[in-house]
């Protein structure tokens, strides 16, 4: 078990709010996560995929870096800014 595995196991048995909100804010940043991947996979700036999506560079650098509210409008404009399919899935 790496040492961040370590920590934060340790950390949600002894701070209930950490791991009440460990797994929100964990999934935000995989979203942004896989936006950055996808965005770069294509050879696309920030600047390049904002005026596909007709916004503004810093809107992309906030949906890669902090993707906790996005809409699911704006994951369907970058998709589609991307050339590739949204799939959301319940489990």
């Amino acid at each position: 078990m790496s040492d961040l595995k370590k920590y934060v196991s340790k950390r949600k048995q002894l701070d209930e709010e950490f791991s009440e909100n460990y797994e929100t804010g964990y999934q935000a940043f995989k979203i942004g996560a896989l936006l950055k991947q996808a965005r770069e996979a294509s050879g696309l700036t920030q600047e390049e995929i904002a005026k596909r999506m007709h916004t503004k560079k810093s809107a992309i650098s906030r949906i890669e870096n902090h993707a906790e509210d996005i809409r699911l409008s704006t994951l369907e404009k970058a998709a589609v800014a991307l050339g590739r399919k949204l799939e959301v899935s319940i489990s």
